[in-house]
């Protein structure tokens, strides 16, 4: 299962997917659950960055 995260495409799709969903939550959901929401999302889509970057420091 850890080989299968840490590929380039699935860590793409984290990355993108979880931006999207961290930038739009603020304006789809009212109050303090969209900006948690947010906040959230925005933590696995830096999560999915570094894995990125720790990657291509790798090769």
């Amino acid at each position: 299962m850890k080989a299968l995260l840490s590929s380039p495409p699935v860590l793409w799709f984290l990355f993108l997917f979880n931006l999207t969903v961290a930038a739009v939550a603020p304006f789809a959901v009212d109050g303090a659950q969209g900006l948690l929401t947010s906040a959230g999302m925005g933590a696995v889509a830096l999560g999915a960055g570094v894995g990125l970057l720790k990657g291509r420091a790798a090769q």
